[in-house]
């Protein structure tokens, strides 16, 4: 497992949080039956579940909110990647496939709650660090271009920012090319039972993708 370390900042702004990492040799390809049904239920599902209460009072979301406000970044204006997937939903878009490895992704986020990352190691220089984006950072992020991240929780590595709740960048995106990847669940707050999720992630990718030489570690940090 790629060695990775949370920024005392977020005690400091009172923001519980904690990784749940996933990495793995994978095999990704453009579809997998499997995979396409299984995010089709879910779909479904959330569906549902959103016509008896607003996506706003999902745990993960609320939480991810929380921690947003806290360090200085407006949640309506950088909605989490999990609250944007569940927005799809209830405005009747479903969720885009892209490859197994970004669908994968997509579907340990919609059963989790978490908003999900998934890294190309190939183009990652260690070491990595979450902590919060400073002043005047930005990346080029996938379908956004340009994006601001300053005070939101970024996880960098030795070239810079790559990865947020939020959206990721196009330095580090997986594609099928990609060979060797780290998946990261961000998990605000302290309700969230992040050792099941972490279970289901691992399996998924593991069913899904293929995976080999599957590790998994749960990184975290309290509150102050």
């Amino acid at each position: 497992m790629i060695a990775i370390s949370l920024d005392k900042a977020f005690a400091e702004s009172g923001v519980s949080v904690r990784l749940g990492c996933v990495s793995a040799r994978v095999e990704p390809r453009r579809a997998h039956e499997a995979l396409e049904r299984t995010l089709d239920w879910e779909v479904s599902r959330q569906s549902r579940d959103l016509q008896q209460h607003p996506v706003s009072d999902v745990p993960q979301v609320a939480a991810t909110r929380q921690a947003y406000r806290a360090l200085g970044k407006d949640p309506s204006r950088y909605r989490p990647a999990s609250e944007a997937l569940l927005r799809r939903i209830m405005d009747g878009k479903g969720v885009p496939r892209v490859n197994t490895a970004v669908d994968t992704g997509n579907l340990i986020s919609l059963r989790t709650g978490h908003a999900v990352g998934v890294y190309d190691l190939a183009a990652v220089s260690p070491p990595v660090r979450l902590r919060p984006g400073a002043d005047g950072e930005s990346y080029e992020a996938i379908g956004r271009g340009p994006f601001n991240v300053a005070c939101l929780p970024v996880l960098a590595d030795a070239k810079g920012p790559f990865g947020s709740p939020s959206s990721d960048s196009t330095r580090t995106m997986v594609s099928l090319r990609t060979r060797h990847i780290l998946l990261v669940l961000f998990a605000f707050g302290a309700t969230a039972d992040l050792d099941r999720d972490l279970g289901f992630a691992a399996a998924s990718i593991g069913a899904y993708l293929d995976g080999q030489q599957v590790e998994s570690a749960i990184i975290a940090s309290r509150a102050a």
